[in-house]
């Protein structure tokens, strides 16, 4: 076991053949949600690289008719119906204050009465007022509660209109709250999280199992032992002193990877954890959106450019005047003088404006 084939498999085992977006999303279980776009939201710049033909966009443009539903698992995104049979029915304090249970009732009798609803809607309806964000600024408190229904799994996102969450109501399975269900459902959550993330320092696995706190709340107290149990049954290496875990049904010695270049999401699987990313590539990748201007180092939304099993640097991606234009950086100061690498670099270019529909 080398550095070389923990690389490979870091790339390999997410960075798939392109194939239907159905059949991508099933692979990968779940999909990191972000607003911004530049030049495209991450959950698109995630799925290009998957999904045959994709388009920017196509997510939204087709969530109805997907096996896929908006929720939080470690982080707020999408996942397939069998991770989020995983997570619920959500147990445990509700994540509304105190006093709220008689507007909750009120409110989902409202939209199962509506049969979708947008929150404005709602909140002529109840006039709800206003409630400090977690940012510290003022949100509809028709809208945080809706988002505290949806965590709880009262809601479904049915669609979008115009980036604004259309709710349903909504029922989850009932599930048995015993021991052997609990370790059922919290080892097939983390089996989603090593196969999306893996191989990962034993650090990182700790860290990945804590966040399913997130998913399944009413089980936290169920993770120490969680993360015990995968230690026994993931496979292992030790490695330059770190301890490595992935599935055990991923030969990590035998991976092969291409010769694309590719511009990665800062959520993009293979660069998500930052301390893997580090200890396998050699430097720190940071996301600077919220990073004053001045202290910016790679740039606004730097996206991690992977050649072959390699990340050698980042590309900054805008469009101004329906025009690509791409500033890279490279981590060397320089490109690889390889031809391929030109060549390979202008291919990720070209495909970045069709999946932009700017043409080629």
């Amino acid at each position: 076991m080398t550095l070389d084939d923990l690389r490979r498999a870091a790339v390999a085992r997410t960075l798939f053949p392109p194939t239907t977006l159905q059949t991508a999303l099933d692979r990968l279980g779940f999909v990191q949600a972000d607003p911004i776009r530049a030049p495209a939201r991450a959950q698109d710049l995630t799925l290009r690289h998957r999904v045959a033909d994709y388009r920017a966009g196509d997510l939204e443009r087709r969530y109805v008719d997907l096996d896929i539903h908006e929720d939080v698992f470690v982080n707020y995104g999408f996942v397939t119906g069998a991770v989020q049979a995983l997570m619920h029915p959500r147990r445990g304090p509700s994540p509304w204050k105190p006093g709220q249970g008689r507007r909750v009732k009120a409110l989902l009798a409202f939209v199962r009465s509506q049969g979708a609803v947008h929150p404005r809607e709602v909140d002529r309806h109840f006039s709800h007022g206003t409630v400090t964000n977690y940012w510290g600024g003022s949100s509809n408190a028709t809208t945080h509660l809706l988002d505290a229904m949806h965590y709880r799994g009262l809601l479904r996102v049915a669609r979008r209109d115009a980036g604004i969450r259309i709710y349903t109501a909504h029922e989850h399975s009932a599930v048995k709250d015993d021991a052997a269900t609990r370790r059922a459902h919290l080892d097939a959550l983390t089996d989603v999280l090593v196969n999306l993330y893996g191989p990962l320092p034993a650090t990182s696995l700790a860290v990945v199992i804590r966040r399913l706190r997130y998913a399944a709340p009413h089980w936290s107290d169920e993770l120490t032992r969680t993360q015990q149990r995968a230690k026994r049954r993931l496979a292992h290496a030790r490695l330059d002193g770190v301890d490595w875990y992935w599935s055990p049904d991923h030969d990590v010695a035998n991976d092969a990877v291409d010769d694309r270049v590719r511009l990665l999401a800062p959520f993009d699987p293979v660069v998500w954890d930052r301390l893997r990313f580090e200890l396998l590539w050699g430097w720190a990748y940071r996301f600077e959106a919220y990073t004053p201007v001045r202290k910016r180092k790679l740039g606004y939304y730097a996206l991690p450019l992977l050649w072959r099993e390699r990340v050698i640097g980042w590309g900054n991606v805008s469009m101004q005047e329906k025009k690509l234009v791409a500033d890279v950086g490279y981590v060397a100061s320089r490109p690889p003088r390889d031809r391929a690498f030109r060549r390979a670099l202008d291919e990720e270019l070209d495909r970045i404006r069709t999946f932009l529909d700017l043409g080629v």
